[in-house]
């Protein structure tokens, strides 16, 4: 019941520091909204690619592409924005089980709203039809979350290590590209229409990563954060 109680509590805090600012939302969602616009800027350039037997996959590849970059950009500073005398304070308050959980479910709620406006922009400039729309959301929507748990954790371990921007890509390397493999899978299977049972096992895949990162972080954080 503590472990809850500081859960919220920090959650709500990362909330209303993040509703303050908004400094977070509003970098990423101009980082999306731009990036769509010079792909739909570059494509225009060549007018007969739209036609193509290629275009859905590019159209569905470029999509996680843009949020993978996206998702870098929202939750790399979950923890190298934190001072040490703010990381301190929380040492004195809360567990580090209930810090860890409070960042990967803000950044998860973050990069689920994020998504969902980024999907919305994205089918505005790039038209295409997509055979099974809510399979497509629901993948979306895993994908925000299988980023949100990586990254977090990636952040937290480069938090401890200078800040480095470098270590972080290389530690989330080997997790996140079959990560990114499985989402394209699914995603794929949801604008071609095919029967959604197709897909649960590979959904299952994402879901069992995602517990996996989960659970070593609660594992390992304690050890960061007591360094």
């Amino acid at each position: 019941m503590r472990l809850f109680n500081e859960t919220y509590n920090l959650l709500k805090k990362e909330i209303l520091l993040e509703w303050r600012s908004k400094y977070a939302f509003n970098g990423v969602l101009l980082y999306i909204v731009s990036t769509v616009f010079i792909c739909y800027i570059s494509f225009n350039l060549n007018p007969g690619f739209r036609s193509s037997q290629g275009y859905p996959i590019v159209w569905n590849i470029l999509f996680w592409i843009i949020m993978l970059f996206a998702s870098v950009n929202a939750i790399a500073k979950s923890f190298m924005q934190e001072s040490k005398a703010r990381l301190l304070y929380y040492y004195t308050i809360a567990r580090p089980q209930a810090i860890i959980l409070s960042k990967t479910i803000y950044n998860a709620m973050l990069m689920g709203l994020l998504s969902v406006l980024a999907l919305i922009v994205y089918m505005v400039f790039f038209t295409n039809d997509v055979g099974d729309l809510l399979f497509y959301f629901i993948a979306v929507l895993l994908g925000s979350i299988s980023f949100s748990t990586v990254f977090t954790m990636i952040s937290a371990i480069a938090s401890k290590a200078g800040n480095n921007g470098t270590l972080m890509a290389i530690l989330s390397f080997p997790v996140i590209v079959p990560v990114i493999l499985l989402l394209i899978k699914v995603s794929k299977a949801a604008m071609d229409g095919l029967d959604r049972a197709e897909s649960y096992g590979t959904m299952g895949v994402l879901l069992a990563i995602n517990a996996i990162v989960i659970s070593t972080s609660l594992i390992l954080f304690p050890y960061l954060w007591r360094d």
